[in-house]
C-alpha cells in the first residue's frame, strides 16, 4: 500500500506480535494489509491513518520481549575463565543475540524509510528499556527519526486511539534504572553461582534434581532472600517445643441457642494454678451478666486489584500458582479481556469511567443481575472504590475491558482469572457489609468470660465477592444483672503449636512488605527455587525448603552474613526507584551496590569452610577426586598438542601451581610452574611473540624466601617460552626438587606416578625453554651450599638437632633449616630445636660482638647476641643466638670461624636459602615404619645448647617433631 500524498512513514513497534496485530487492527478498524518480516514471527502490518492533523502511513511491526541481551565480553563468559571475583568488575556489553538478528534487521530495513518512530512498548519500567533497545537499533540506521511513546494500558479501541493521539516522549530514567538492576543482578549472580557451584557440586553427592552432573547451585539477588523467608520459617517450626497448657470453657444453653463463653485468660501453662481457679468456678458456678454491648460492624470489600493482590487471592481462592496467574492474565490481556496485569496500582483516576465498565457486564449470567443493582440508584449499592495509597504513574489496576463468557480458546483457569478480575472490581465498586455484632460479659467465681456474635444485616459487596466471608453464631438474649448457671464447666487441656509453613499468598506478602523483588518478578524467583531444588510445595501451596536450600541458607548464617536476609535487596530496590525518578544516578548505583557485594563475596569465599560444613551436615561428601571445578582456573592459552582445548591455570591440592589442557586425561599436555609460586592469576595482557595465541600472560607472586634477592617478588610473565626470569625460576625450583626427593620402595604402579623431576612418567610434558644454561652452571652459580658432586648434605638429618661429628662447615646449613622449620610451622613460643623457649639455664651475656667482629644471622642477617650456656654438659661455654625470637640462628663460639663467615654477603644468604631448603626436605621418606631415616640410625642428636635430645620421628627421625606431625606422612 503506498502512501498517501504528503502523508509521514510511521514505524509503530509493539512488545509482542500478538499486541501489534490487535494495534493495527484497532487503529486500521480491519483494513489493515500484513507482510512477512526478515522473522517470520514478527509480520509488518500496513495502513493509513491521522494522527492530529497529520496524515501518516503506518507500518506496525514487533519485537518479542528484550531485544538485547546483557552479558560479559567473551573473556569472561566460561565458567572457568577467571576468578569469580573478578565478575564485579569485568567488561559487559549489551548486544542483540543471535535468534533476534532477524528482528533486528527488520527494524533497520524498516527504519531507513520513515520518518517517525512510535514505541507500543508495555508501560513500566521493563517496557521502558525494551523501548530503548528498540531506539538504539533503530536510530542506528535512521538518526533522522522522530521518537515517541504511546501509553496505554488496555488493548481496547479507547485506549489505544487516545494513546496514538497523545504521544509523549520515551523516559530515559526507567530505562537507566533497569540497566543498573540487570548489571547488578548478573554480576551478583554470576559471581556467586560460579562460586557456589564449583565448591559444591562435586564435594558432595547431590543427586537432588537427577541430573548432578548438571546441576547449577544458583544465587541470585531476590532468589535467595525469597528462599531465606521459607527457611527462616521452617526453622521456626523445628524449634518449636510443644507446651502443655489449660483453659477453663463455658457454655450456656437456652431457648434461644446457645452461646460458648471464653476464658478472658486464655490458658495458663501451670496446672496447678488452673486446677485451683477451676474449683473456684465449679464451687460458685453462678454467672452474672456484667455488660452487653451491641454495636454496628462494617467489612469494607477490597482495594482495587494489584498484581500481589492478584497473585494472592488466586492462589488462596482459585488454587493457582503465582506463576501460571500471571500467564493466564498476561494471555487475557494480549487477547483484550483486562487490563495489563503488571502494576502497583490500587487506586483508580478520577477520570476513569467506572460505570461504563460496569455496564459491560449486565448481560453476565452469573454477576450480571449485581452489576445492574450497582448501576441503579435506587439500590444504593454504588461507593466509589477506596485509594489503597499506591500508585506507579503507569497503569491502573486491572480491571475488565471487555465482555465475555467465556471464549472457546479458554481453559478453566482462564475463566477463574478472569471471573476473579471482573468480581473483584465490581466488589471495589460496591458498599460494605453491615453486620451487628453483640458482645456479652459475665463473671464466675470472679473470672471474666466472654461470648460474642454476630448477624449481618446487608451483604452489599459479599453477594457478589463470594471469596469473602463474614459471619458468626447468634447469641441468645441476655440483660446486664441477668444470672445464670453455665450448662457445662471444663477444664481442657491442649498442646501450643508450631506456625504453619508459609503459603504462597503469605510468602507473596512477606516479598511484598520487604521489597523483595517487583510485581511482574515475583513469581519468577518463587518458580526458580522450585526449578533449582531449593525448595519445595505441598497441595497445599505451602513451601518447604529441601536439604540443599537449608544448607545454603546455613552456611551464609553461619558466616554472619544476612545475603538471605530482604534487607540487602530492599536497599537495592530502593535504589533503582530512586534512579527511576532522578534522585540517584545509575553510574551511583552501580558504584555503591557492587562494591558491597564483592566485599561480602570476597568475605564469604574466605570463610567457605563454614558452607562446606553445612553442606556436610545434609549430605555425603563425594568420593570424587578434586577436580578444576574446585579451583580458580583462568585460560592462558590454546593447546598446542591437542589443538582441540585450551591451557589452563590450575591451582594442585598441595597449593603450587600448573598450567594444564582442558581435555585432560585426554590430553596430558602439562606446564609445571615454579614451586616457590605463592600467587598467580591470568591478565588481559597478551604476549605479542609466542604462538599459537593468543597467550595471557600471567602476574606471580613468589615467596620472598624461596628465591634468590636478586628476583622480584611480583613478575608479569608469560608461560609461551619467551619469559628468561621464568625459566630461571623454573629450573631452579626443578634442580632444587630433583636433589630434595628421595622415594621409597612402592609398588609398582605407585612408583610409576612421579619421578624425580616431579613430572608424571609417561605424560607429555611441556617444559619453559631453558637456553643454553646448564644444570651445573645454575647451581654453581645460584646454589653455593651445594657441593661440587651436585649432591646436598645428604648426611645431615632434616630438622632441628646436629649429628655429633657433621662436618662443621655444615652446620650453618643445619641451623638455617631449623630456622626455616619454625618458620613453616609457625607455632608461637617453640624455638628451632622443637622446645618451648624458657631462658632457664641461659645468662645473658654483658656484651654483643664488637662491631668488628660483628656476627651476623645468616637468615635474616641481623646481628647476633651473645649468651653464655649453664647446662651441666655445657657449662660455661659462649653461643651466638639471632636476636629475632623467630628466628632461631644459633652457633657455638669456638666453632664460629668454621661455620659461617662473618659479615652480610648475598651469596651466604642465598646459600643458607637454596640448602636449608634442600637440608629441610631430606631426611627419609614415607613408609619406613619401625625405624627412622636410615642416616640417622646410630647417631646420637643434641639441641643447640648441648643436652642429648630423647626420642625422634618414629617415621623419618627427626628429633623436632614426632610422628602424628610428621609432615612426611
Amino acid at each position: 500500500m503506498p502512501p498517501g500524498g504528503g502523508a509521514i512513514r510511521v514505524l509503530n513497534v509493539a512488545e509482542k506480535p500478538s499486541v501489534a496485530k490487535s494495534v493495527a487492527e484497532i487503529l486500521s478498524r480491519g483494513g489493515m494489509q500484513s507482510r512477512a518480516g526478515r522473522s517470520r514471527y514478527n509480520r509488518v502490518f500496513e495502513f493509513n491513518y491521522a494522527i492530529g492533523a497529520q496524515a501518516c502511513h503506518m507500518l506496525v511491526t514487533s519485537v518479542t520481549g528484550h531485544l538485547m541481551e546483557l552479558d560479559f565480553d567473551d573473556r569472561y563468559r566460561r565458567w572457568y575463565s577467571c576468578d569469580p571475583a573478578e565478575l564485579f568488575h569485568a567488561p559487559v556489553r549489551k548486544a542483540v543475540p543471535q535468534d533476534k538478528q532477524d528482528i533486528k534487521r527488520t527494524l533497520e530495513e524498516e527504519a531507513r524509510t520513515c520518518q517517525w518512530l512510535v514505541l507500543w512498548l508495555d508501560c513500566d519500567r521493563e517496557g521502558e528499556n525494551i523501548a530503548y533497545e528498540v531506539v538504539d537499533i533503530c536510530a542506528g540506521a535512521n538518526r533522522n527519526l522522530n521518537i515517541w511513546r504511546a501509553r496505554f494500558s488496555a488493548l481496547i479501541p479507547r485506549e489505544i486511539h487516545e494513546a496514538v493521539q497523545h504521544l509523549a516522549r520515551p523516559n530515559k530514567l526507567f530505562a537507566d534504572a533497569v540497566d543498573a538492576r540487570q548489571e547488578i543482578d548478573l554480576r551478583i549472580g554470576a559471581s556467586f553461582t560460579r562460586f557456589q557451584t564449583m565448591l559444591l557440586k562435586d564435594a558432595f553427592v547431590l543427586d537432588v534434581s537427577g541430573e548432578e552432573r548438571n546441576m547449577v547451585l544458583s544465587y541470585g539477588p531476590c532468589q535467595f532472600p525469597t528462599l531465606g523467608f521459607i527457611v527462616e520459617r521452617f526453622w521456626e517450626i523445628q524449634a518449636h517445643e510443644p507446651e502443655e497448657f489449660w483453659t477453663i470453657n463455658c457454655s450456656h444453653t437456652s431457648d434461644e441457642g446457645t452461646a460458648s463463653f471464653i476464658w478472658i485468660r486464655g490458658h495458663l501453662f501451670d496446672y496447678s494454678s488452673a486446677v485451683v481457679i477451676y474449683e473456684m468456678c465449679v464451687h460458685e458456678p453462678m454467672a452474672t451478666v456484667q455488660n452487653v454491648r451491641n454495636q454496628e460492624k462494617l467489612k469494607y470489600p477490597p482495594y482495587p486489584l494489584s498484581t500481589v493482590e492478584l497473585q494472592k487471592r488466586a492462589s488462596r481462592c482459585c488454587r493457582m500458582s503465582s506463576e501460571h496467574t500471571m500467564k493466564v492474565a498476561e494471555e487475557l490481556y494480549q487477547g483484550g479481556f483486562i487490563s495489563y496485569p503488571r502494576t502497583e496500582t490500587d487506586s483508580f483516576s478520577p477520570n476513569t469511567d467506572l460505570h461504563a465498565i460496569v455496564r459491560e457486564q449486565v448481560d453476565h449470567p452469573d454477576w450480571g443481575t449485581y452489576a445492574q443493582r450497582l448501576l441503579n440508584p435506587e439500590e444504593r449499592l454504588w461507593r466509589n472504590p477506596s485509594n489503597g495509597g499506591h500508585d506507579d504513574k503507569a497503569h491502573p489496576p486491572i480491571h475488565p475491558t471487555k465482555f465475555s463468557t467465556g471464549e472457546n480458546n479458554w481453559s478453566p483457569d482462564h475463566k477463574k482469572v478472569y471471573e476473579l478480575v471482573v468480581r473483584h472490581f465490581l466488589a471495589c465498586c460496591s458498599q460494605p457489609a453491615v453486620g451487628a455484632e453483640t458482645t456479652v460479659e459475665v463473671d464466675i467465681a470472679g473470672e471474666q468470660f466472654n461470648a460474642s456474635g454476630r448477624v449481618v444485616l446487608a451483604k452489599n459487596y459479599l453477594d457478589v465477592y463470594r471469596y469473602d466471608s463474614w459471619g458468626g453464631s447468634l447469641l441468645p438474649t441476655y440483660t446486664i444483672g441477668q444470672q445464670f448457671v453455665p450448662t457445662s464447666l471444663t477444664l481442657d487441656s491442649g498442646v501450643t503449636r508450631p506456625p504453619p509453613l508459609l503459603a504462597e499468598a503469605d510468602l507473596l506478602s512477606c516479598m511484598d512488605k520487604a521489597g523483595i523483588g517487583t510485581d511482574a518478578t515475583m513469581h519468577e524467583h518463587i518458580k526458580k527455587l522450585l526449578d533449582r531444588c531449593y525448595a519445595t510445595k505441598d497441595a497445599n501451596s505451602r513451601f518447604s525448603p529441601t536439604n540443599l536450600g537449608e544448607a545454603l541458607v546455613m552456611g551464609y548464617d553461619e558466616m554472619g552474613y544476612e545475603l538471605w536476609k530482604p534487607y540487602l535487596r530492599a536497599m537495592m530496590e530502593a535504589d533503582m526507584k530512586s534512579v527511576s525518578v532522578g534522585t540517584k544516578s545509575k553510574a551511583q548505583v552501580l558504584e555503591g551496590c557492587l562494591q558491597q557485594m564483592k566485599a561480602c563475596f570476597l568475605d564469604a569465599r574466605a570463610n567457605k569452610v563454614k558452607l562446606l560444613d553445612a553442606m556436610g551436615t545434609f549430605f555425603a561428601r563425594s568420593n570424587r577426586p578434586i577436580n578444576e571445578t574446585q579451583n580458580t582456573i583462568e585460560v592462558v592459552r590454546p593447546c598446542g598438542a591437542c589443538n582441540d582445548s585450551e591451557m589452563l591455570l590450575k591451582r594442585r591440592p598441595n597449593g603450587g601451581f600448573m598450567v594444564g589442557c582442558r581435555g585432560f586425561p585426554q590430553c596430558r599436555n602439562v606446564v609445571w610452574l615454579p614451586g616457590s609460586l605463592a600467587e598467580a592469576a591470568v591478565t588481559q595482557q597478551i604476549c605479542p611473540t609466542c604462538i599459537p595465541g593468543p597467550v595471557y600472560k600471567i602476574q606471580f607472586k613468589f615467596n620472598r624466601r624461596d628465591i634468590p634477592p636478586s628476583f622480584d617478588v611480583d613478575h608479569l610473565g608469560c608461560i609461551g617460552g619467551c619469559d628468561d626470569v621464568l625459566k630461571e625460576l623454573t629450573e631452579m625450583s626443578r634442580f632444587q626438587h630433583h636433589n630434595q626427593t628421595t622415594m621409597p620402595a612402592r609398588s609398582q604402579s605407585q612408583t610409576q606416578t612421579t619421578s624425580t623431576s616431579g613430572v608424571r612418567q609417561g605424560a607429555p610434558r611441556q617444559d619453559l625453554p631453558t637456553g643454553s644454561r646448564s644444570t651445573g652452571q645454575f647451581a654453581n652459580q645460584h646454589t653455593p651450599a651445594v657441593n661440587p658432586q651436585g649432591r646436598g648434605q645428604s648426611q645431615t638429618p632434616s630438622g632441628v638437632g646436629v649429628r655429633q661429628g657433621t662436618p662443621r662447615q655444615d652446620l650453618h646449613t643445619v641451623f638455617r633449616t631449623a630456622s626455616q622449620f619454625a618458620n613453616e610451622q609457625q607455632t608461637p613460643g617453640v624455638n628451632p630445636q622443637g622446645f618451648r623457649s624458657t631462658h632457664t639455664g641461659l645468662t645473658q651475656n654483658s656484651r654483643n660482638a664488637s662491631s668488628s667482629g660483628q656476627v651476623l644471622c645468616t637468615t635474616c642477617g641481623e646481628a647476633c647476641i651473645n649468651r653464655t650456656a649453664n647446662t651441666e654438659a655445657n657449662r660455661g661455654r659462649k653461643f651466638y643466638k639471632c636476636q629475632n625470637p623467630g628466628c632461631g640462628f644459633f652457633v657455638w663460639e669456638d666453632e664460629l670461624d668454621n661455620v659461617a663467615p662473618r659479615g652480610r654477603g648475598r651469596g651466604s644468604r642465598g646459600g643458607g636459602r637454596q640448602a636449608s631448603a634442600s637440608a629441610g626436605r631430606r631426611g627419609g621418606g614415607r613408609g619406613r615404619r619401625g625405624r627412622g631415616n636410615a642416616d640417622a640410625e646410630g647417631m646420637t642428636f643434641v639441641s643447640a645448647t648441648g643436652d642429648t635430645v630423647h626420642g625422634c620421628c618414629f617415621t623419618c627421625g627427626d628429633p623436632s617433631h614426632f610422628a602424628n606431625a610428621c609432615p612426611n606422612r
